[in-house]
């Protein structure tokens, strides 16, 4: 994948709700090839929305045609773009398709899933990053 051209979706994959959500959505048959990239895997990506001023822990960010949308902007275009194909896509597209309801519900999903990487352990990725730019010998 040439991150600079390519479509993709970047979400955490330690989120069970991101994790399920990119899995449900189905993107690609809405709009083609378009990569479902876990952020924890593909730091390269995380850099590259991060240079451009967007936090991944702050919202999903969808590439397409070279084009970028993150959090509640990322999940109202996914909502127009996929395919009513499924309870999942139908419900998705009904909530979200409203600009103003997805900047309103955003910050409330966002607070859920850093509760949840709270229980379940995991680290939010602003964290695990300062934790490898501190590590000895960087």
């Amino acid at each position: 994948m040439t991150e600079s051209s390519a479509n993709w979706l970047l979400y955490d994959g330690e989120c069970p709700f991101c994790s399920r959500y990119v899995v449900h959505v189905r993107l690609r048959e809405a709009v083609g090839p378009v990569t479902l990239a876990n952020a924890r895997e593909y730091p390269q990506l995380v850099d590259e929305v991060r240079r451009l001023g967007y936090d991944v822990d702050a919202g999903m960010v969808l590439k397409l045609n070279g084009r970028y949308y993150h959090g509640a902007d990322c999940i109202h275009a996914l909502a127009l773009l996929t395919t009513p194909a499924g309870w999942f896509n139908r419900i998705n597209s009904l909530v979200f398709r409203s600009r103003a309801f997805s900047r309103f519900a955003y910050p409330i999903l966002r607070a859920g899933r850093n509760l949840t990487l709270k229980l379940l352990g995991r680290s939010r990725l602003d964290q695990r990053s300062a934790a490898a730019n501190s590590s000895p010998g960087t």
